[in-house]
């Protein structure tokens, strides 16, 4: 789908040296099957797809590989270093990624989404080690997808240190309860794009249906990022369809400009002028 058959405000994302069709970004993994997988991202109309390098088995309990079920003409594969819980980890993860895309044909896609976790219970990042890889990577010529907290001073940090997207967490990892500081994420919007405005900013994590999509696109984030809101629900495919149009949606009501909230009411047809019936006359 080219720009100039889009519906109106839906434009292309570019992050970094890359420009995505979608603002929709989805994993791979926590699907009940390769099938089921494959008609979700069809579905979703996300261009970028993530894959755990660390955790994800390329290939299942029947041999078949993960690989064997993307169309790789069609998405662009973005991996990521989930499962990580040190600093050190996740720079190795990155490089094993890299060279992951360079064995598909992708030379120098240097590109990563990195998470550095603190625990497995809570799967919050860690402030720290997120931090010290940030800096190694973007050293080591990659461009870095930052998966952070809603810590706007966190975040403002993260992109001095050379993050190409900073991507707040509207929640914990899969626990679906969408964005719970609608403020923060606001704030980061606001911080990140001050005299940058084409900077982005990407919702990552938390997301349980599709109108906690439209929230943060409405917030003004650039995209959003997630996965288990659409493997895990009753029917990942329709829920993917949901995804995408809530994407869209979110994206459109932000440009146009919602109208201010007032306490009292606003008729919809003016006092003024109007035309007064009498019966009989």
């Amino acid at each position: 789908m080219t720009t100039e058959t889009m519906e109106p405000g839906i434009s292309t994302l570019t992050v970094g040296s890359r420009t995505l069709s979608s603002r929709l970004i989805v994993g791979t993994g926590k699907y009940a099957d390769f099938n089921v997988m494959r008609q979700a991202l069809d579905a979703s109309g996300a261009h970028a797809i993530t894959v755990a390098v660390r955790r994800e088995r390329l290939y299942n309990d029947q041999g078949e590989s993960l690989l064997d079920h993307i169309d790789l003409d069609r998405y662009t594969i973005l991996p990521n270093t989930a499962g990580c819980f040190e600093a050190d980890d996740a720079i190795r993860v990155a490089r094993l990624g890299r060279e992951l895309l360079e064995q598909l044909g992708n030379p120098g896609a240097s590109w990563v989404k990195l998470e550095v976790l603190a625990d497995k219970k809570t799967l919050l990042p860690d402030p720290v080690g997120t931090l010290e890889a940030c800096r190694e990577l973007v050293a080591d010529g990659f461009e870095v997808l930052c998966y952070t907290s809603d810590d706007p001073v966190m975040a403002s940090r993260l992109k001095a240190a050379g993050a190409t997207s900073v991507m707040p967490a509207g929640s914990p990892i899969g626990s679906g309860q969408g964005l719970l500081n609608r403020n923060n994420i606001a704030i980061i919007l606001e911080t990140l794009k001050d005299g940058d405005p084409d900077y982005p900013v990407i919702v990552d994590a938390g997301v349980g249906c599709a109108s906690d999509v439209t929230i943060a696109m409405e917030t003004g984030a650039d995209g959003v990022l997630l996965n288990t809101g659409i493997a895990h629900a009753k029917d990942p495919v329709m829920m993917a369809h949901a995804m995408r149009h809530a994407c869209s949606s979110g994206r459109q009501s932000c440009l146009s400009g919602r109208i201010p909230r007032k306490l009292y009411a606003t008729a919809s047809s003016p006092w003024e002028g109007t035309i007064s019936y009498i019966p009989g006359e």
